[in-house]
């Protein structure tokens, strides 16, 4: 139990780690929401420059599907490593997937655009069009890694995991009569 527990903190360690991949991954390929910066007086107003743009939910969807394929390599590398299941392994993936993906968003929001988007429309000027700060609307989607984990792994260990052996077949209350 002492050695399961051992490999289950290092396999949570490592895929909460990889989360920094997972965080420049979408940082790099998540679409950019275009803002534009409008001047009435003294006081500023930021805008989305297509109304009836998609790039908001392309965002959480690119986070949400890089954190399936990160879920599913995890899930393959942690049962090529072990060849079975567990209980500890099984909450060190889940555990180690809910880690990266929330150290994937926090640092994908410090790395990408500017935060306060007032300050940056007024750094950018008046019609001019920026990027709006990167932020994740769908939260559920910090599951999509461990999910995906969780899901390929109990599918590989049933397909391909070892087995425990059948009992032998003995006469009991409830065997067939003899013919």
């Amino acid at each position: 139990m002492k050695t399961e527990l051992r490999e289950a903190a290092v396999i949570a360690v490592a895929v909460a780690v990889s989360g920094v991949l997972l965080g420049l991954l979408w940082l790099w390929l998540a679409p950019h929401v275009p803002l534009v910066g409008d001047q009435s007086g003294k006081s500023w107003a930021v805008y989305l420059k297509d109304s009836e743009g998609e790039q908001a939910a392309g965002v959480d969807g690119t986070f949400t599907l890089l954190a399936l394929a990160f879920g599913v390599v995890s899930a393959v590398v942690v049962f090529l490593w072990r060849r079975r299941g567990g209980v500890p392994l099984v909450v060190a993936l889940g555990v180690g997937g809910l880690l990266a993906s929330f150290l994937a968003w926090r640092l994908g929001v410090w790395l990408g655009p500017e935060q306060d988007v007032i300050a940056h429309a007024k750094a950018v000027g008046k019609g001019v069009t920026f990027s709006a700060p990167l932020k994740l609307g769908a939260k559920g989607a910090l599951l999509a890694w461990s999910l995906g984990a969780l899901v390929v792994h109990l599918g590989l260990t049933a397909l391909f995991g070892p087995r425990d052996p059948e009992p032998p077949y003995e006469d009991g209350p409830y065997a067939a009569p003899p013919a």
